[in-house]
Parts: structure tokens; sequence; C-alpha cells
């Protein structure tokens, strides 16, 4: 009985390593998917940002209206290269990633452009990804789209 008691407790400790370790390479993955869309981003290449999203995938954004907006890879395509055409130097900025869980990534950044009038903008974003299958099936960005118009005193 002893013996059954011992190896039984040896099993659930290699059990819960196993799990830790699983679950801190998903994050790990998670994690380089993250820094590679921002690659992606900054090197502009939409194409490529685009396939790292599922066919359809959901997304919050204030840009795009209120609630929840579903787009597809070319909707994606389309939104960005038409935010490059008013910025060509549109770039992001990781301030820091949060893991949350398996599947959710927080990332806080900077982003800066200048239009072609020449006026510069540096805007401060935080995005929450759900990570799916090596997929982003969800991008819920939060930032302050309020341009505040001048005031005449």
């Amino acid at each position: 009985m002893k013996k059954i008691l011992t190896l039984f407790i040896i099993i659930l400790i290699f059990s819960a390593c196993s799990n830790k370790k699983e679950k801190s390479m998903a994050i790990s993955d998670n994690e380089k998917l993250v820094k590679q869309y921002f690659e992606h981003f900054n090197n502009h290449d939409w194409t490529k940002l685009s396939k790292m999203y599922a066919d359809i995938s959901e997304f919050k954004d204030p840009s795009l209206g209120q609630g929840i907006v579903k787009q597809t890879r070319q909707q994606i395509i389309a939104k960005y290269s038409e935010l490059n055409k008013i910025f060509p130097d549109l770039h992001d900025q990781i301030i820091q990633i949060y893991p949350s869980g398996g599947k959710h990534m927080i990332v806080e950044f900077v982003s800066t452009g200048t239009s072609p009038e020449n006026s510069k903008f540096e805007l401060p974003i935080c995005t929450i990804f759900t990570i799916e299958n090596g997929l982003i099936t969800k991008d819920f960005s939060y930032f302050d789209n309020f341009e505040e118009e001048p005031t005449d005193k």
C-alpha cells in the first residue's frame, strides 16, 4: 500500500511539472507570435500581418465603430493599407507584453506617425489579443480616439 501511495505521489508531481511546462511553452509561443506581429506591422507588410489572423476575426477598435466588428484578412489588409497611406512612417513600439492565461496576450505600445501635412501623432494603445491554434481570433484595442477641438478664447 505504501508503494502504491508513493508511486501515485510521484506520478502526480511529474504530471504537475509537465502541465506547467506546456503552459509556459504556450505563453512563450504566443509572445513570439505577438513580437512577429509587430515586426510585420513596422515593416508595413500587411499581407503577412493579415495571415496571423483567423479567416474571420473579431475586433474592438474605436476606429471601426462601437462594439465588436468582424473582419476578414482582406479587410485587415485594406484597413492598414489606408492607415499607412495617411501615415507613411507608421510605427509601433512595444512598451510591455503581459501574458494572461493560455490564450491571451495584453500588449501595451505606442503608435507614432507623420501625416502628409507633416503633423505628427503619438498614441498610447493597449491591445488584448486572443490566440487560438496559432492564429489571432480577437484583437481588442483600447485607445483615446477623441480629438480635442481647439477652443477660441
